[in-house]
């Protein structure tokens, strides 16, 4: 039985194994975007809810896997039993888009038609994931986090004390900043280390 994880990642109950969606990348789960009206909203948590919808109650999906990446996850194409591919689904309904490093070009026909349609991402403005991985964001989404334009370093305060994470870092996409309990933004890791934060460990 299948259940969601995020926008491009499935748990399989039982195995406990994780299954990352071949040739496709969802905004990460504290990804926000722009709407088509300059609105701020959570396209990660839409993407995820995107994904559990087609996935179903039931859960009942196969998948078909060549490779792990490198997070040892097996890279598949999943399908429903009713030859709903997710992977080009997710795609289809603007909810993900063309994994332009890890691609066969099997999912551009989707995309094209997303494209047109402006259907979810693309009805709005939105940071390709993997750039908002690497610590891009929109200008709405620094101003809520009280981020500096060219400041992507994350300074963290949690029981293991100050600690700031760098782009490219496994816990740089799911670390959250919350200025009011005294986290920050850094424009480097001199500066971060200057104000007495330490580098993540991963």
């Amino acid at each position: 039985m299948a259940t969601v994880v995020d926008g491009d990642t499935l748990n399989f109950e039982g195995s406990g194994e994780r299954v990352r969606l071949y040739g496709i990348d969802a905004p990460e789960s504290s990804q926000t975007c722009d709407d088509a009206s300059g609105k701020r909203y959570l396209c990660g948590t839409k993407a995820a809810e995107y994904l559990a919808d087609l996935v179903g109650r039931s859960g009942q999906v196969t998948c078909f896997w060549s490779e792990r990446d490198r997070y040892d996850r097996p890279v598949a194409e999943c399908v429903k039993p009713d030859n709903t591919v997710l992977n080009a689904e997710m795609v289809r309904a603007g909810f993900a888009i063309v994994f332009k490093r890890y691609r066969d070009g099997r999912y551009d026909p989707e995309e094209a038609q997303a494209k047109a349609a402006q259907n979810g991402l693309w009805a709005g403005t939105f940071v390709q994931p993997e750039e908002w991985r690497r610590g891009e964001r929109l200008a709405s989404e620094q101003a809520s986090t009280g981020q500096s334009a060219n400041c992507p370093i994350k300074g963290n305060i949690s029981g293991s004390g100050r600690i700031y994470h760098s782009p490219g870092q496994e816990n740089y996409a799911g670390t959250q900043i919350d200025v009011a309990r005294g986290e920050r933004w850094f424009c480097s890791a001199e500066e971060a280390k200057a104000a007495g934060w330490r580098p993540a460990g991963r």
